[in-house]
């Protein structure tokens, strides 16, 4: 005997069947980490107008980093790779605005990687795809912190 597959299976297949193919060819989409803030960053491939546009939570760069130095941390692949033209929109949620514009910087770098392998040399030399591994240390039971004990008292 054998079993058709139910009819659940089949219609799943044609639904992704369905998906049109020039919808994923419009950007490459690449993901960075830092402590616990994640960006989600979209590179796209046809360009508003000359010049760097990059978004971050539907807001100009300037307007969500305000600090030169968060927009200089997020921009640093496209420096790093003589890049002057490009679109990028990035999701970014939790942590700080420190590790958020690290993770646009990771999520920025591992986009252009895929759209062009050759970079990786340049970009690996400078640190940008390499996931920072360090984490919050969590708090044990019966400490103040993570490490830091109760304060000792004699009487």
């Amino acid at each position: 005997m054998v079993k058709e597959k139910s009819p659940k299976i089949a219609k799943a297949k044609e639904v992704k069947k369905t998906v049109p193919i020039h919808q994923a060819e419009r950007y490459v989409e690449a993901v960075g980490r830092r402590k616990t803030a994640v960006a989600r960053v979209r590179l796209f491939h046809e360009k508003k107008d000359k010049g760097l546009h990059l978004t971050v939570n539907g807001r100009e760069l300037a307007q969500y980093f305000p600090l030169r130095k968060l927009q200089e941390v997020a921009r640093a692949p496209f420096g790093a790779v003589a890049l002057e033209d490009a679109t990028v929109s990035a999701k970014v949620a939790g942590g700080g605005v420190s590790a958020q514009a690290e993770a646009v910087r990771l999520g920025i770098s591992r986009a252009l990687l895929s759209v062009n392998p050759e970079l990786r040399s340049r970009l690996k030399a400078l640190g940008y795809l390499k996931r920072d591994p360090r984490m919050v240390e969590r708090k044990k039971p019966g400490l103040r912190k993570a490490r830091r004990p109760q304060q000792w008292r004699k009487r």
